[in-house]
């Protein structure tokens, strides 16, 4: 039985140690937690065109971290100073890619920039730096509280997890139909779902992959996406 088949869409990195030229990467960790989970993980290039067809040969999606949005994507008119590695093409291809997803009901699961992304793509707000250093969410492991009978906590099997974030943004305004089923201590959103989905999706506003190895709550998101996916097909 072959796997069921996880596109990842590339990050932009502008060099490499192991290439001569700028790359289009993922996580390893990330790429690992799929595989683990019995996914087969496919990288694809994040070039305009028409996503949704290109999405419908997959049978589940996965968007990853990376850096920022630009800011007027969800209408702001001023850019803070601390947002980084914008990248228009990026931008473009990862939010017609949540779009299509959750519009065909290919389950998906969205990571750190991943939830800023669907929020985004269904009309929600970003609050573009949460405070510097003494309040941001970067190399920080901390609780997460699961709001029960959720995606997330059926997923896991539990009510808090210990999350590790790297992120200095986080949901403002909230996208249509999301719920907030996750927050940490100091009220930042970490986890959202969609009501009425039309697939399985659940998005995190932490790393899971960083301690999927170790932590069988972080894994089971994992194990969650591509059984969905097999079971769709």
């Amino acid at each position: 039985m072959t796997r069921p088949l996880i596109a990842v869409p590339a990050r932009f990195s502008a060099t490499t140690s192991a290439l001569r030229y700028a790359a289009e990467v993922n996580a390893r960790a990330l790429i690992e937690a799929v595989w683990r989970a019995g996914g087969e993980p496919a990288s694809i290039h994040p070039a305009a065109g028409d996503v949704a067809a290109r999405l419908a040969r997959f049978d589940g999606v996965l968007l990853p971290g990376g850096g920022d949005l630009a800011p007027y994507r969800y209408g702001a008119t001023d850019t803070h100073d601390s947002v980084y590695d914008v990248d228009e093409v990026q931008d473009a291809f990862d939010l017609e890619a949540a779009r299509a997803a959750l519009h065909s009901g290919i389950p998906l699961l969205a990571v750190c920039r991943g939830l800023q992304v669907v929020n985004v793509a269904l009309g929600g707000t970003l609050e573009q730096d949460m405070g510097g250093p003494e309040r941001e969410h970067r190399h920080l492991a901390h609780p997460v509280a699961l709001r029960r009978g959720t995606v997330l906590e059926r997923a896991t099997g539990a009510q808090k997890v210990e999350a590790s974030c790297y992120h200095h943004q986080r949901v403002d305004r909230l996208g249509e139909g999301l719920e907030v089923t996750a927050r940490a201590a100091d009220g930042t959103a970490e986890g959202l779902e969609l009501r009425g989905a039309p697939g399985w999706f659940a998005a995190v506003q932490w790393h899971p992959e960083d301690t999927a190895h170790e932590d069988t709550a972080q894994q089971a998101l994992f194990d969650a996406l591509v059984r969905a996916a097999g079971d769709r097909r």
